[in-house]
């Protein structure tokens, strides 16, 4: 029936866009654990289970640890001592592997993985006499259902444990096919503390036959996979053992390959705490190369993105295209967005783009207005975070409607009064001409960078500015009396202080050299300094000098130091270790950031 109803659920790519408008592309999420075990009740339901039937004669089991009225494990562990736990651990694999003939390896991991089958053990006894003596009779009388340790040692807590139990079996030796296909997938390399986890989303693999199985996962290793990513693949996607090999992962895999991607590059993204829906990861690169994305932009995109396709199986891609939609854009329109902007897939670009949107409806701008900001403005709201509004209006001391006006006039004063980044907005309007990239690939060459490296194209995301800017913030820093191969190593370790403009830094230098009285040097040990916003700066180094001041303080305290432990921490170490540091605190607080006489 789920498998149907997910069927119904993975339409093609021109039906997904025909009807895109009508469900807004929002996928309802489904709850993974009551699917799974709706799953479970529906297969456990009758009393005569097909994939346990056994021709032995069945026991039942004299205590049921699953079903028993204990107190909590948590209540237990507290009164057991890990000295009677490591006994009893003791005693059930010596039962596992002695009395029941269990394979020393099984027997061992079960007795040291069954942590709540073993507290619930030593309720049964008084844990405070001889446990090894003690809990060896009460198992030479009581058998137990061998299952539930089994099951816990695979990975399974004790709450899901009850449907997975076989009605009519008790000793794990009445389930040879279990056990069989249990010890493939182990000599396969699959960790057993996974397997719980593939039991309950793909019973059947546990059903084969022994060699069927094995031969399963050898013809994923024949696809040119590794055997490690086979073993991370099945892990988390055990239905791919179902059947034959899975057509709709091939594909995917396929596509990858034309992408340029190596066969292995795919299990070093793969979650082992989701599934994955591969006509639904097929569609989403089918949907992107639909919307215009060739295969320079779709490889870059997922060298730097990889969670976008597996991730929700390449679900954010709908969900953004579909809320462009609602915000008013045509299809076409939003077709063009991702073609010009192939970043806006990328994590921290939903996010900004997303929390401009939600600054622009706070403040009361209509969808229309909104929409044409988006068109006109999406690379700047994807790369600038912004303040809340009551935080701006609060500044500009005006109302909401105000401010909505004011950018309905002019849309660039959007990112001039709400951008958290010190950065010119000029600057990162120029930053999108691509012909900008010449005169910085030109300064980061002059840096040392090697030409065509990945480390230049990497440096070309993170310095924002043109060559020239850049040239000249460099300079800056030289002409404050820093050696200029002490600058280069300084820009190498931390980018981002050439990303401040010549302004700031000679605001940020000056403070340090005349209101502190640091050497310039302290930057050369501390660059990160460059990149505080001066709020920071200025409140946490005055409370510094007022401490130094009535003698609490150390004289040169390091600059990392100062600036960058938590609030809690600052308070706690340089505002409440003297009886006037809290009133001092929020005097500064509410002091005004620009002055430091």
């Amino acid at each position: 029936m789920l498998l149907s109803l997910n069927r119904k659920r993975v339409s093609g790519v021109s039906q997904m866009i025909t009807q895109i408008n009508h469900f807004l592309v929002f996928f309802p999420v489904s709850n993974e654990k009551t699917s799974i075990m709706q799953k479970q009740n529906a297969f456990f339901m009758p009393v005569r289970v097909r994939s346990f039937c056994s021709s032995r004669l069945t026991h039942q089991p004299k205590v049921s640890l699953a079903e028993s009225t204990q107190p909590p494990a948590s209540l237990v562990a507290s009164r057991v001592s890990r000295l009677a736990r490591t006994e009893a651990q003791e005693v059930l694999f010596d039962y596992l592997h002695s009395t029941r003939s269990l394979g020393y390896m099984d027997a061992e991991h079960i007795s040291k993985n069954s942590p709540d089958f073993v507290l619930n053990l030593l309720s049964k006894i008084d844990s405070g006499k001889d446990v090894t003596r003690s809990l060896t009779r009460f198992l030479r009388y009581n058998p137990i259902n061998e299952f539930e340790p089994f099951f816990e040692s695979l990975g399974l807590s004790q709450s899901e444990l009850s449907p997975l139990l076989p009605r009519h079996l008790m000793f794990l030796s009445d389930d040879e096919v279990l056990l069989d296909n249990f010890h493939v997938l182990c000599d396969y390399g699959i960790p057993r503390s996974k397997m719980g986890k593939m039991y309950v989303e793909a019973t059947e693999i546990f059903r084969h036959d022994r060699r069927v199985l094995a031969s399963k996962l050898w013809a994923y290793e024949n696809l040119g996979l590794s055997k490690n990513t086979v073993i991370k693949l099945v892990s988390c996607c055990p239905s791919l053992l179902i059947g034959g090999v899975d057509s709709r992962f091939v594909k995917v895999l396929e596509k990858l390959k034309e992408l340029g991607f190596k066969n292995d590059w795919i299990g070093r993204y793969l979650s082992g705490k989701g599934s994955y829906n591969w006509d639904q990861v097929s569609e989403t690169l089918d949907f992107l190369y639909k919307i215009g994305y060739n295969e320079v932009q779709l490889l870059n995109l997922f060298k730097t993105n990889p969670a976008l396709v597996f991730e929700g199986s390449g679900q954010k891609v709908y969900v953004l295209f579909g809320r462009l939609l609602k915000l008013g854009l045509k299809m076409n329109e939003v077709y063009s967005l991702f073609s010009q902007n192939p970043q806006i897939l990328s994590s921290k670009f939903v996010k900004n783009l997303l929390q401009a949107v939600g600054f622009l409806i706070e403040i009361g701008m209509g969808m229309k207005d909104i929409s044409n900001m988006v068109l006109m403005h999406a690379e700047l709201m994807g790369s600038c975070s912004l303040k809340g509004p009551k935080t701006v209006c609060s500044k500009l001391k005006v109302g909401r409607e105000s401010l909505c006006q004011i950018i309905k006039d002019d849309p660039l004063k959007l990112f001039h009064l709400a951008s958290k980044t010190e950065v010119k907005i000029d600057e990162q309007v120029d930053c999108q001409n691509p012909s900008k990239d010449v005169e910085k690939t030109e300064f980061l060459l002059r840096l040392g960078y090697v030409e065509n490296s990945e480390e230049v194209t990497k440096a070309l995301k993170q310095f924002r500015g043109r060559g020239d800017q850049l040239q000249e913030r460099f300079d800056c820093l030289v002409q404050a009396g820093l050696d200029s191969n002490v600058v280069r190593n300084i820009v190498k370790r931390a980018p981002m202080v050439l990303n401040q403009s010549k302004d700031v830094l000679e605001k940020k230098i000056d403070y340090l050299k005349n209101y502190l009285c640091y050497p310039l040097e302290s930057v050369v040990a501390f660059p990160a300094y460059l990149c505080y916003d001066m709020g920071r700066i200025n409140h946490r180094c005055k409370m510094y000098v007022w401490l130094r001041e009535r003698g609490v303080a150390k004289p040169t305290l390091s600059l990392s130091t100062i600036l960058a432990c938590s609030d809690a921490k600052f308070e706690k170490y340089f505002v409440d270790v003297h009886p006037e540091g809290p009133a001092m605190w929020e005097s500064l607080k509410k002091s005004s950031n620009s002055s430091y006489g």
